[in-house]
């Protein structure tokens, strides 16, 4: 089965070993569940405890955040943030750039810490951006990269506008 985004794909092999290394990183952190989006906003694979948000929205508006401080980034002089922190009263989230092209979500509640979560993220990150990596230098040409950064926040305005377009 091979499953398709945008402008690269993965086949079952590659599902199971991102899989794996999610299952351990919630094993090990303490978040409640973790989601693989890539940059254009798509849910590639969930992991852990069902969530009770739209998940392709959800998807959507975490690359759009991503991309949004990746901006904010770029106007005080860094090159990126390479990961960013929601902290709420009950519920918080972990985002972790992975091979510059995907982004590792991490939710979580009052009882993981950051500091857990974080140093557990950063030894997935390492292992998913090796994954990620081989499975770019498979299936992705230099013009569909080009073609998705180019239709990219297009497709992200279009979806915000959808779902608040009604405030």
């Amino acid at each position: 089965m091979t499953q398709r985004s945008a402008s690269w794909s993965f086949q079952e092999e590659d599902a199971r070993r991102i899989r794996e290394v999610l299952e351990i990183f919630l094993a090990g952190s303490g978040a409640r569940s973790a989601l693989m989006v890539d940059r254009n906003g798509q849910l590639i694979l969930a992991v852990g405890e069902p969530h009770s948000f739209d998940s392709t929205s959800f998807a959507s508006l975490a690359a759009a955040d991503f991309s949004a401080n990746d901006q904010l980034a770029s106007m005080m002089g860094e090159q990126e943030f390479s990961s960013l922190f929601h902290q709420g009263e009950r519920e918080s989230m972990y985002l972790a750039d992975v091979g510059k092209r995907v982004i590792l979500i991490a939710l979580f509640s009052e009882g993981a810490t950051l500091g857990m979560i974080r140093i557990k993220a950063r030894a997935a990150v390492r292992e998913l951006t090796t994954i990620f990596r081989e499975l770019f230098e498979r299936t992705s040409s230099s013009d569909d990269v080009a073609q998705l950064e180019a239709s990219w926040l297009d497709e992200a305005e279009t979806e915000i506008d959808r779902l608040f377009g009604s405030l």
